[in-house]
């Protein structure tokens, strides 16, 4: 099959489009990926790359075509320019792939923005072939709640756009299943929607493949790792270890980089916590089989003053799940769900500071091993990079 992927992030970006048309190449399909000058997400072009170099480039049988857009750069305005660019420039190749050259599928890959959407439509009404559309953000809940945006006439005019991108796409996938009562309260999808969640790596610790050289803390250990901004609530999380501050043998470990970690070390300084709260900063990803592995139980949080971020689930939960290790949130919806599905952890509600620390201190005497090897069980069974491809492959047709 001759497979068109639509997103404005791909390699050398870190995003899941990348296993996507990587390994359907592997199985032997004609893959084409239609994708913007990578720039995510320090809003810099990355070196190697620009208006005049690498716009055309073939990786592991993957042929690319890298449109021209204005780099994210550090502001709203940037950003803005950004994402509209790429749907610019991204249409006006579309309309000449679509001259020279016969596809069978079209796939959009859409994080935020929605706009991604508009070239597949013109690929999909000139090629007359199917749109599947996988929904990873919700909009226009995510301009306001991570853009700002509060103008009702651009947030009706986005709302139009998205249920225009809806009725033209065949299927609808969605990361969560929660998704599906934002989409359908956009019109009458039932039939387009499918199932699509996101998959992990296998962080299962494993003494012949991972290094084992960077010891934690000796205590209950509870891991977060990932971006640690502000979607996070690492302001909660550390109030807290504020509340355990005199249970010395809790630690509270953070592994990654963000906005709030140089604000969550200076709390901690501020607040005496240096024997309970350690930051690590960022490691490369085969380093953290072996921090998951030292940990009693990793913790997962999310804000959720907006109901839209209730349907989010993010895909640190996968990862936390593969590495076979009972799972703390404070977050809502559809993170809860799979959790409770799974038997692989506990949750309290987003924004308990006071339940979190009680639910920290109770997991010491739950059964941990037993919530552990279910996360592992569940990952197996439906969040591993070969299943989900499996299963996209079954909802293409290909």
């Amino acid at each position: 099959m001759r497979i068109v992927l639509i997103t404005q992030y791909f390699y050398p970006e870190n995003f899941k489009s990348n296993d996507i048309a990587f390994e359907l190449a592997k199985r032997g399909h004609e893959i084409t990926v239609l994708c913007g000058i990578p720039n995510y997400p320090k809003g810099k072009y990355y070196k190697g790359y620009g208006i005049l170099k690498k716009r055309i480039e073939k990786i592991s049988g993957v042929k690319i075509y890298r449109v021209a857009q204005i780099p994210r750069g550090n502001n709203k305005i940037l950003l803005s320019l950004n994402y509209l660019s790429y749907s610019f420039f991204a249409s006006v190749w579309v309309f000449f792939m679509s001259i020279f050259k016969k596809y069978d599928r079209i796939f959009v890959h859409a994080p935020s923005p929605i706009t991604q959407g508009l070239p597949a439509i013109l690929m999909k009404k000139i090629q007359k072939i199917p749109l599947y559309f996988w929904v990873l953000d919700i909009w226009p809940d995510a301009m306001k709640s991570g853009g700002g945006v509060k103008n009702k006439r651009i947030l009706n005019m986005v709302d139009c756009l998205v249920k225009y991108i809806y009725k033209h796409s065949d299927k609808i996938l969605i990361s969560s299943k929660r998704f599906s009562e934002s989409i359908l309260s956009k019109g009458d999808f039932a039939s387009k929607i499918v199932y699509f969640p996101n998959w992990s790596l296998d962080f299962f610790f494993n003494e012949n493949k991972h290094q084992s050289k960077l010891a934690l803390p000796k205590g209950f250990i509870v891991l977060m790792a990932g971006n640690l901004g502000t979607a996070q609530d690492l302001k909660t999380v550390l109030k807290a270890a504020l509340l355990l501050k005199n249970h010395k043998h809790i630690k509270w470990i953070f592994v990654g980089d963000g906005s709030m970690k140089g604000w969550g070390e200076q709390f901690s300084r501020d607040n005496e916590l240096s024997e309970t709260v350690y930051f690590y900063g960022k490691y490369p990803q085969n380093a953290m089989p072996w921090f998951y592995y030292q940990a009693n139980v990793l913790l997962i949080t999310l804000r959720s003053e907006f109901p839209h971020l209730k349907m989010v689930v993010p895909a640190r939960l996968q990862s936390y799940m593969s590495a076979g290790k009972p799972i703390v949130g404070m977050i809502d919806g559809g993170t809860v769900d799979i959790i409770e599905e799974a038997k692989c952890g506990k949750c309290v509600p987003a924004g308990d500071a006071e339940g979190l620390s009680q639910l920290i201190f109770e997991m010491q005497n739950e059964p941990l091993e037993e919530m552990g090897k279910n996360a592992r069980n569940y990952y197996k069974n439906h969040f591993t990079l070969e299943g989900c491809m499996n299963n996209l492959c079954e909802i293409m047709g290909i």
